[in-house]
């Protein structure tokens, strides 16, 4: 499975005839290839060849005599690489780096020619510049740049009984906000760069941007990702804002599937058994210094009102169980003393 979308530097001395017998023959031969003029004008002090296969497959390549490369190689001539298709045989031992991670200027160049080249293919993401431009990396991807896509066209990212519209336009409004702008590279990841749609792994990694909208909305600064001293990563820190982070709260996102998908048939048994699984296994050994958020947006509206009603304890203190909806609204219960204020967020029917 290839990953999401990184640009490969090749330093050294590039001309129009070294890109077009190292590059251009190769990918004409192996999967019939049109280099043409990019649609967008390259950095100054680029040249640059927009590559368009038979397969539907696009690359980019641009190269610079200048002394700008990315700081931890030390610059000098280069040529940088991105593409969604085979790479040259000349380009296989290059280093990987992200969009943030290249020169400005190139970075900003790249993803404009795939962001029209992505509204192109797919003109219902136009209206959502913040979602085209976050999941661009998987989007666009090699092997992924189907099934991400389908996942929000078929499967409203995990909302059920709503619409792609619907979907869109929660997961616009909060990444409009750019809680998460400064880590895109993992957090656009995390939806995958399969040629197979999973849409429980998909929705469940959107359960994390489910769970950081709310802490948005609620007021605090959410950085994801959190090392901690057992080994594991903890989806997120929530600290509010304008504090120095010190005395951050620790979150943790499960995401449990609904009893029509599993052969648990009871709305709180799903619940109790995620968390349980969750709590007994990565939170083990944090004891209460985690909250965890049990997300059942995946619930039809029955088994939801199910569990609100008799709004169960799960075997993890303290613990947020709640459900969201596209247009916003959070309802849910806590359990045990949880250190964050979300009593305005999270409302009851």
């Amino acid at each position: 499975m290839a990953k999401p979308l990184r640009f490969r530097y090749a330093p050294g001395k590039w001309t129009a005839e070294r890109v077009h017998n190292n590059i251009f023959r190769s990918l004409d031969a192996n999967l019939g290839a049109t280099a043409r003029t990019p649609w967008f004008r390259p950095p100054p002090g680029y040249e640059a060849k927009r590559f368009e296969m038979d397969n539907g497959d696009i690359a980019l390549f641009c190269w610079t005599d200048r002394d700008d490369g990315p700081a931890e190689i030390g610059g000098g001539p280069a040529g940088y690489w991105l593409g969604n298709t085979e790479t040259p045989e000349s380009l296989w031992r290059t280093d990987k780096y992200g969009f943030e991670q290249v020169p400005y200027p190139v970075g900003r160049w790249a993803q404009r020619e795939l962001l029209a080249q992505l509204h192109e293919e797919s003109p219902w993401l136009k209206p959502y510049p913040h979602v085209s431009w976050f999941f661009l990396p998987v989007f666009l991807s090699k092997d992924g740049r189907e099934t991400t896509r389908e996942f929000f066209t078929e499967y409203a990212a995990g909302f059920p009984d709503a619409t792609q519209t619907d979907a869109l336009e929660f997961f616009e409004s909060f990444l409009r906000t750019g809680a998460l702008d400064d880590y895109r590279a993992v957090m656009a990841g995390k939806l995958g760069t399969s040629e197979y749609l999973d849409e429980t792994r998909m929705a469940a990694a959107m359960g994390e941007f489910v769970v950081g909208r709310l802490l948005v909305d609620a007021g605090y600064k959410i950085t994801p990702e959190i090392e901690v001293t057992t080994g594991h990563s903890i989806d997120y820190r929530a600290d509010p804002i304008g504090s120095d982070g010190s005395n951050g709260v620790l979150v943790e996102v499960t995401r449990p599937l609904p009893p029509n998908r599993r052969a648990i048939d009871s709305p709180t048994r799903a619940i109790k058994e995620t968390a349980s699984s969750k709590a007994t296994g990565q939170l083990d050994a944090h004891a209460g210094g985690v909250v965890l958020f049990v997300d059942c947006s995946s619930f039809p509206d029955d088994d939801w009102q199910t569990i609100l009603a008799a709004q169960p304890m799960v075997n993890h203190k303290p613990a947020v169980i709640f459900r969201a909806r596209p247009d916003g609204r959070f309802e849910g219960y806590t359990v045990g003393s949880v250190p964050l204020e979300l009593t305005s967020e999270l409302r009851q029917k």
